[in-house]
């Protein structure tokens, strides 16, 4: 058996430390040229252990998103891992670049590629491969961090520009 390796999807100059950088663009961190749009992408299936993606999967509209989700389940490893930072949808952020694609990321985003929650919905018909469990944690703007947990829920809930990110691990 080959060593797994850790992959950064999208990691731009930014790349996660012991990871292969893959991005559209040679920069210095991206060790793989690949436009993450064209699939298959360039790895042996159950090839990596670990998948990193921080701010890359809403440059992605949604059917590009599902192939991206698919090509993960098919690259990592069973009980392998995706961790995607992506703007929150009720954020400035998820809206300001004008190369985010359309719909904004939440949690809710991520049932589809859960086979139970597919099942249970009656959307077999969407035939999507991939089968996740996730959890998902959020970076709140500064402004809100040192509040207390009631007003922190409470503004999550009601308030726009709360959550920066949505943390999700899959």
């Amino acid at each position: 058996m080959t060593d797994l390796i850790k992959i950064d999807m999208g990691c731009g100059n930014s790349k996660k430390e012991g990871f292969v950088g893959v991005d559209i663009t040679s920069t210095p961190s991206v060790d793989i040229v690949h436009d993450l749009r064209i699939i298959p992408y360039p790895f042996d299936n159950e090839s990596a252990d670990e998948i990193y993606s921080c701010h890359f999967f809403e440059h992605l509209d949604g059917p590009e998103r599902v192939k991206h989700i698919e090509e993960c389940y098919r690259i990592l490893v069973p009980g392998g891992t995706v961790t995607m930072v992506v703007p929150y949808y009720a954020s400035m952020r998820a809206i300001q670049d004008p190369t985010h694609k359309w719909p904004p990321v939440a949690e809710g985003s991520f049932l589809y590629f859960n086979k139970g929650w597919i099942k249970d919905n009656h959307l077999d018909h969407y035939n999507i491969k991939a089968d996740f469990d996730f959890t998902f944690g959020y970076d709140l703007a500064p402004a809100w961090c040192n509040r207390n947990e009631e007003a922190k829920q409470f503004a999550v809930l009601h308030y726009t520009n709360v959550i920066n990110n949505l943390q999700v691990v899959l």
